[in-house]
């Protein structure tokens, strides 16, 4: 026992100059980094991110990989595309997570989770590298409830559950899995912090016309609160299957002033921000969305409702304003709120902006490089003890 126990000790410190001594070799595998969507935008954040820790040699597998020449055609065809890329997307990971000595896993929930994630870390499991399954669905407590064949068993064969929240560390508890959370970035920096003093009825929503975000409850919202400020303006940024039914949806309501975007990449947001002086978020179901704390970065005072994981992340009367789900009265209450008490306003704006400090890469950087090593050092032991021990 006790030569076995030396021999560990070994081996860990062997492993921790062999850290030192050439670069962890990490693949990062998500979605592909061109969407307009949470998830891309992160993976492409930490990944600009890592590749500047000389600590790390870092890589990047898409889960829908690009077809050569005319089959890329068939990536435009709904469920085709499926069809066509998950099998490729899976040989590729056969042929290069032996490669790597973390695979790090952007994951949703439902069939993403089921085609993209579990493959990865089963595939991880299968040539003994260390996986972390970095989940960010707000539809995690569904998923787990209604796939546990699927995802539950799964999820366990992951090393390290990492989510960007303190909300889904509490919904995985709850199914007997441990989660660590690790917030998501925001890079400051890009936005400008202006001080809106008067408050203008200058509106904004960003998020995927998808029911879950409930852009209608917005809707109704700013038709309350154009009939008390006439010139009041919206802005509906995001595009998805539901754009033509708000689109209707405006036009019976008889908002002026409205207008429909589409979607805009990451590199426009901060000026549409800057353009705008309220944030209305109506989802009744969340996770922690990055359009809220870009929002304070930019001191726009923002209301949204309690979905999900936005009280870990605001609070109501400090940082925001929070109303229930799917009351767009009240959220055109608090709205007015806002426009009718300026020293309200500026007082969350600030206590926003503050809050948001936490999210910088500086605050969250030690947290993914520890993890990565810890993980590659604990592969390592194993590796080597199985080598020397009889």
């Amino acid at each position: 026992m006790q030569q076995r126990a030396e021999t560990i000790g070994a081996v860990a410190k062997a492993g921790r100059h062999e850290a030192v001594a050439k670069p962890l070799r990490v693949l990062i595998v998500g979605p592909s980094l061109d969407l307009v969507g949470g998830q891309a935008r992160q993976a492409a954040r930490l990944l600009a991110h890592l590749r500047e820790e000389p600590s790390l040699e870092v890589s990047f597998m898409r889960v829908t990989p690009r077809l050569p020449g005319p089959l890329a055609k068939l990536q435009q065809i709904k469920y085709v595309r499926t069809l066509v890329t998950t099998p490729l997307y899976w040989a590729k990971l056969l042929a290069r997570v032996r490669s790597y000595d973390v695979i790090h896993v952007f994951s949703a929930s439902y069939y993403s989770y089921l085609l993209s994630a579990a493959p990865a870390i089963i595939i991880g499991k299968l040539y003994g590298v260390k996986t972390i399954l970095n989940y960010r669905s707000g539809e995690a407590e569904d998923h787990l409830q209604n796939w546990r064949l699927t995802a539950v068993p799964t999820i366990r064969l992951a090393d390290v559950i990492v989510v960007p929240s303190g909300y889904l560390v509490d919904v995985f508890a709850r199914f007997g899995l441990r989660a660590r959370p690790i917030f998501n970035i925001i890079e400051l920096d890009r936005f400008r912090f202006r001080e809106r003093r008067p408050l203008r009825p200058r509106f904004l929503t960003s998020r995927l016309l998808e029911p879950l975000y409930n852009v209608g409850c917005a809707l109704r919202a700013f038709a309350l609160v154009q009939k008390r400020f006439p010139d009041a303006s919206l802005v509906v940024a995001g595009d998805g299957p539901m754009r033509a039914e708000l689109e209707k949806l405006a036009r019976e309501l008889k908002l002026r002033n409205t207008e429909f975007i589409g979607g805009i990449p990451f590199e426009k947001m901060a000026a549409l921000c800057d353009a705008a002086d309220i944030y209305l978020n109506a989802p009744n179901l969340d996770n922690m969305p990055s359009s809220i704390t870009e929002c304070l970065a930019s001191g726009m005072p923002v209301v949204t409702t309690n979905a999900g994981g936005i009280p870990y992340i605001v609070k109501h009367e400090e940082t925001c304003l929070m109303v229930e789900r799917n009351d767009h009265e009240a959220m055109a209450a608090a709205a007015i709120r806002l426009l009718e008490d300026n020293e309200l306003a500026s007082s969350i704006a600030r206590r926003g902006l503050e809050s948001c400090r936490q999210y910088r890469w500086a605050a969250v950087q030690n947290e993914w490089l520890n993890l990565y090593h810890e993980l590659a050092r604990k592969g390592f032991v194993e590796e080597r003890a199985r080598e020397t021990i009889p």
